[in-house]
């Protein structure tokens, strides 16, 4: 399907710009990806594979849990971030770019995939899930983390959404991983028994106009957002919808923003 590609090298692109490291470093949503693996068990010798793994996410700290890791993302640029990453944690990752859609590897390829903040980006959440249990070895282990649809991110996400063009039809809304009877639905059949859990990272940055200025320059869809915002005199409108949701969201009590991000933690076990 000539659209699905061009939505897909659209994407690719989208995710080039900005500074995705740079963000999760401010937000130290790095350690997500350390608490997956743990949650996980993640061991030595185990073959795994970060799904949308972006700038190493959970495949970093796997391969420091002595894992044999695989990391695969559709941006080369991406992958270029999580290379230099991965050498200043002087671990070794099988970095290889490819689409979540249709992973470039054999089935049962896998004791442990994993995905953090990255296969929920994918467009069609069904073909991803079949492709996450093909690749998962019998008695293997899967664990995804995902922002919810009720949670700040989940709002975040609507609220740039509406200052971008409407996606195609086919495209399953991002945090809609993070909704439990969703994600049951996409792994109806393949064998995999799955667990929940509701979590939440506290964000913070250092003041409400501190965070508008990193995900607006930082994350690459919201980056796009604003500079179509820009381009037609609608970016103070964007602006101050961001600074009413945090504003919103905002539990301190002096200048800085800080706020509770909740997301879906899905562990699942392949029989």
């Amino acid at each position: 399907m000539q659209q699905l590609l061009e939505f897909k090298q659209s994407a690719r692109t989208t995710w080039a710009t900005g500074d995705y490291d740079a963000m999760m470093r401010q937000e130290q949503l790095y350690g997500v990806g350390v608490e997956l693996v743990q949650r996980l068990g993640i061991g030595r010798d185990e073959t795994v594979l970060d799904v949308a793994c972006g700038t190493g996410n959970a495949a970093i700290p796997a391969a420091e849990a002595g894992a044999r890791v695989t990391g695969v993302d559709l941006t080369p640029e991406m992958l270029a971030t999580a290379r230099r990453r991965a050498a200043s944690a002087d671990v070794e990752v099988a970095w290889t770019e490819g689409d979540a859609e249709d992973l470039p590897f054999d089935d049962d390829s896998f004791d442990v995939v994993v995905s953090t903040f990255g296969c929920m980006f994918a467009p069609r959440h069904e073909v991803v899930a079949d492709e996450i249990a093909r690749v998962l070895r019998p008695g293997g282990r899967l664990g995804v983390a995902s922002w919810t649809p009720q949670g700040a991110f989940g709002e975040f996400f609507r609220t740039v959404g509406a200052h971008l063009p409407p996606s195609p039809d086919y495209v399953d809304p991002p945090p809609l991983w993070g909704d439990e009877q969703h994600v049951t639905e996409l792994f109806e059949g393949t064998g995999i028994r799955l667990d929940f859990a509701r979590e939440a990272w506290e964000i913070g940055h250092d003041s409400l106009q501190a965070a508008v200025e990193c995900y607006t320059t930082a994350l690459g869809p919201v980056v796009e957002a604003r500079q179509l915002s820009e381009s037609e005199g609608a970016w103070p409108q964007l602006r101050d919808d961001l600074l009413e949701l945090f504003r919103r969201h905002d539990t301190s009590d002096d200048d800085r923003l800080v706020f509770p991000a909740e997301y879906l933690v899905v562990v699942g076990h392949a029989q």
